[in-house]
C-alpha cells in the first residue's frame, strides 16, 4: 500500500473496482500432505487417490491469476513466504468491512499464516484494525457484504464443535453485528461434511457470491435452512440469481472474483456461468485454475481485498 493508504482501506461490496488486494503465494508449499493433515475433504480425497497438485501446476495458475490483476492495474500485495506452509488462501486470514480490518481467528492448523501477512497490517492505522474477540471463530470466506448486509456462513454449536470444516460460529456473527450497526448482519448455517467433498460447503463463498451490482451466484442445496434461500431470493430477486447444480456447487462455481461490476475472473471450466456473465453484459477473464481447486478453494479464496472503489 502507499503510504496514504494507512487511512483508505474501503470495502463495502464484492464488486467495487478493485484498487488493492493481498494475493496467497504458492511458494514453498511443501510435501504432499498425508491424509491426518489435511484438514478438508477435497485435498483428503486428491490425496488419497493420488490427485492432489503440484508445485509446479500450483505457481503455473496463480502466476496466470496475477497478470490478469497486473493487466487491471490492480496493487497486488502478498504474505511473506514461510517454508513448508501452503500460503495460497489468503482470504481466510482477515477481511476488510467498510474501512476496518478485521483478523480472523481461524483454526490452529492454519495459525502459522496470519504472521506472513504481518507486514501489510501494520501499514494500517491501528484504529482500523480490529482484533476478533477469542470466542468468536470466524474465516474471511464465510464473509459477504451485499449492499448494505453482511452474510456470514456460520455453524450452529453442535455442528461447530463436531466438523473441522465448520470455521464460523455464530458467536462471530455476533461481533461483527455489535461492532457495525449500521449493516444488516445475517448468519446462514450450511451443510458440512468433514469427510465427503460433495457434500461439504466449505465457506459461504462457496455457495454464495454476489456478481456486478445487482446479480448473484447461488447454490440452494448448501443452506441448511430453506427459509434463507427465500430470504435471498426476495431480496436480490429470483431473475437476478444464477441457481448453481449440485454438481456445479461441487466444483464451486460461485468461488469467482470480481475485479469490477464489469470484470470477473472466472474459471475456464465453468461454461454455463460464465455464458450467463457474459449475456448479463459483463467481461469474463477466463483462466483455469483447475488444480489450485483440489485444495478446496478457487479465485476469491485466494484474495484479500484491501480497496475496492
Amino acid at each position: 500500500m502507499n503510504s496514504n493508504s494507512k487511512t483508505s482501506l474501503s470495502v463495502n461490496s464484492e464488486t467495487g473496482f478493485l484498487k488493492s488486494v493481498v494475493l496467497g503465494i504458492p511458494n514453498d508449499i511443501g510435501p504432499v500432505p498425508n491424509i491426518k493433515e489435511c484438514f478438508d475433504p477435497s485435498s483428503i480425497y486428491h490425496v488419497a487417490n493420488n490427485s492432489y497438485p503440484t508445485a509446479t501446476d500450483i505457481s503455473k495458475e496463480m502466476t496466470d491469476f496475477l497478470e490478469v490483476l497486473n493487466k487491471y492495474n490492480v496493487e497486488v500485495l502478498r504474505p511473506e513466504n514461510i517454508l513448508n506452509l501452503n500460503q495460497v488462501f489468503a482470504r481466510d486470514l482477515g477481511f476488510v468491512i467498510q474501512n476496518t480490518f478485521l483478523i480472523s481467528n481461524i483454526i490452529e492448523n492454519r495459525a502459522n499464516e496470519i504472521p506472513a501477512i504481518e507486514h501489510i497490517i501494520n501499514q494500517i492505522s491501528s484504529g482500523k484494525v480490529l482484533n476478533i474477540d477469542s470466542k468468536a471463530k470466524i474465516e474471511g470466506g464465510d464473509v459477504t457484504i451485499f449492499k448494505d448486509h453482511v452474510f456470514i456462513g456460520a455453524s450452529n454449536p453442535t455442528d461447530f464443535n463436531k466438523y473441522k470444516v465448520a470455521r464460523t460460529n455464530f458467536e462471530a456473527v455476533d461481533f461483527i453485528k455489535n461492532n457495525f450497526p449500521n449493516k444488516k448482519v445475517v448468519g446462514f448455517e450450511l451443510f458440512k461434511s468433514d469427510t465427503d467433498k460433495n457434500e461439504n460447503t466449505l465457506h459461504l463463498d462457496c455457495c454464495f457470491q454476489p456478481v456486478s451490482n445487482d446479480l448473484a451466484i447461488i447454490a440452494p442445496d448448501s443452506f441448511k435452512n430453506k427459509r434463507d434461500v427465500a430470504f435471498l431470493e426476495e431480496l436480490i430477486g429470483k431473475s437476478n440469481l444464477f441457481y448453481l447444480s449440485k454438481e456445479e456447487k461441487n466444483n464451486m462455481h460461485s468461488n469467482i472474483f470480481s475485479i469490477s461490476p464489469k470484470v470477473v475472473i472466472s474459471d475456464k471450466r465453468f461454461s454455463r456461468l460464465n455464458s450467463w456473465l457474459q449475456q448479463k453484459d459483463i467481461l469474463v477473464e477466463e483462466i483455469n485454475y483447475s488444480e489450485i481447486s483440489k485444495m478446496g478453494g478457487l479465485f476469491r479464496c485466494s484474495t484479500l481485498p484491501l480497496i475496492r472503489e
